[in-house]
């Protein structure tokens, strides 16, 4: 490979789906990933192309060979899952700032653009609404969820340290809530929970009452604001996401109606730090980018309930009790 794309997290939900992307556009891409929070059959149909590899390996250690000389990287390397994220905090934390910071210093010697998936938890639990990149954020240094939150916001600040130093050519993406095919079930995304739960006759578990507000965006919108902001300009950071903001309560109902489930919803108590409200203000990115979602809620939730029902019915889902 010569001039190709490097994607860390690569077998990732978000991490596959970029790749599939991009090897459909022509690029060559190498994948990282560890295979902690990733699949390998995410990959397994790119697998033995001419344009895609994937090599086992955690950012946390120095780059492997083969991964120099990439023209663009990705950063996709972190797992989402809170749950996951919250039993490994310290490895977590090792993704977000030692393993971020291999890829600056590659990006540095070889000339790459480098874009961080960053996160809407950089804004923690807003006090402002909804949430513009100028907003600095309302989060909690030591709780539970600091080792993601804080993670990623250290991460965008040794981004723009590298553009500022050593003028790294960097792109900061804040993603709010993709969903879609390839989520694992019980990894504490909602989505994944509610339609797994629904479609093996369990309650689905809403935390408080559920009015709480998510926006959620279909990963193939996800990706498209990716490359977008990747072939642009910007540096960032821009909010990726869809501006229609849902209660937890309403897209409990909306999956239970979508699956035609007989399950009940099952109230239990609020998380740590679990934010209110979140919804992203788009007037930067659409300005820049020319972009938006497209795929409606219930138009992609019906695309991930048919991927889990596909993979129900093939027993390759170990659900969680």
């Amino acid at each position: 490979m010569s001039d190709f794309v490097l994607v860390p997290g690569g077998a990732g939900f978000l991490g596959s789906h970029l790749c599939d992307r991009l090897v459909a556009a022509g690029r060559d891409v190498l994948a990282l990933d560890n295979l902690s929070s990733g699949d390998q059959r995410h990959v397994a149909h790119l697998m033995g192309r001419a344009h895609f590899r994937l090599l086992r390996h955690d950012i946390t250690q120095p780059l492997p060979r083969e991964a120099f000389g990439a023209a663009w990287m990705f950063n996709m390397a972190c797992p989402a899952s809170p749950p996951l994220y919250q039993a490994r905090p310290v490895q977590t934390t090792l993704a977000s700032v030692l393993g971020l910071w291999h890829l600056l210093e590659q990006a540095r010697l070889c000339h790459a653009r480098l874009m961080q998936a960053s996160t809407s938890e950089v804004y923690g639990d807003p006090e402002v609404h909804p949430q513009a990149e100028t907003y600095v954020g309302h989060v909690n240094p030591i709780g539970l969820r600091s080792c993601y939150d804080e993670g990623k916001r250290c991460g965008e600040a040794m981004c723009f340290a590298y553009h500022r130093q050593y003028g790294v050519a960097v792109r900061v993406a804040r993603i709010f809530n993709s969903y879609g095919p390839r989520l694992r079930p019980g990894d504490g995304r909602v989505v994944s929970n509610f339609i797994v739960q629904a479609l093996t006759g369990r309650p689905l578990t809403v935390h408080g009452h559920g009015q709480q507000t998510r926006s959620f965006c279909y990963v193939d919108d996800t990706v498209d604001g990716l490359m977008r902001l990747m072939e642009s300009d910007a540096e960032g950071p821009l909010n990726i996401g869809s501006a229609q903001e849902h209660t937890v309560l309403e897209l409990a109902e909306t999956v239970l109606r979508l699956t035609g489930s007989r399950s009940h919803i099952e109230h239990r108590p609020m998380p740590e730090d679990d934010p209110r409200r979140r919804r992203p203000d788009l007037a930067r990115t659409t300005a820049t980018l020319s972009w938006q979602p497209r795929v409606s809620l219930e138009d992609g939730l019906r695309e991930t309930i048919s991927y889990f029902r596909r993979e129900l019915a093939e027993s390759r889902l170990a659900v969680p009790a």
